[in-house]
């Protein structure tokens, strides 16, 4: 069964994140490896999900992952960061035919208990599911569309200007905005935003 934690975790790599998504139910969102180093609206967005709800950095435990997790504290601050560590394993992962050039496992080779054992060493919260907001409260799809957000003509439009306003990467597409409202508003919130 996966854990639900409460804060939201960032690892290098979409192989990170489906190994990470296996064990643990979270918000999860990629740096593209160096690629966030370069990407000021996806830096502004963990910016504003760690004053939010605060981030859990789970980088690979080789030079690269230490370089990016040095340059994220360094954009981001200690506010609000926890640094989760996973240990030093020799091997290759899976879908590699050889080890990486330090020969160490990344995230991706990691077992469920090991993510797990990492997470709660770095004093991540976990809660039972879906208990940090009360139901009832979370945007959903519906919404979005009966906002004229999704489905319609100038949908795409709206949620660029949305995105705009948010200081969000325009490049988000109407469910990685609906992930991201709801990590940074509640229902009531978030409509009382648009009548701004």
């Amino acid at each position: 069964m996966k854990r639900h934690v409460l804060e939201v975790i960032v690892v290098e790599g979409c192989y990170d994140k489906n190994a990470v998504s296996r064990v643990v139910d979270a918000a999860i969102i990629e740096t593209s490896g160096f690629g966030i180093l370069n990407n000021t609206e996806k830096v502004t967005l963990l910016q504003k999900l760690a004053e939010k709800c605060g981030l859990i950095l789970l980088m690979d435990s080789d030079r690269a992952g230490f370089f990016i997790r040095g340059r994220l504290k360094g954009m981001l601050g200690d506010s609000n960061i926890k640094h989760a560590y996973i240990p030093d394993i020799e091997g290759r992962e899976r879908r590699k035919k050889a080890p990486s050039k330090e020969g160490k496992l990344g995230v991706e080779g990691m077992t469920g208990d090991a993510i797990i054992k990492s997470l709660e060493q770095a004093g991540a919260t976990f809660t039972e599911a879906n208990n940090d907001k009360p139901a009832g409260e979370r945007i959903t799809k519906s919404d979005l569309f009966s906002l004229g957000l999704s489905g319609g003509e100038e949908s795409a439009k709206k949620r660029q200007d949305i995105l705009k306003r948010l200081e969000l990467p325009a490049r988000l597409s109407a469910n990685g905005m609906l992930d991201v409202i709801n990590l940074l508003f509640t229902k009531e919130e978030f409509y009382r935003f648009l009548d701004k």
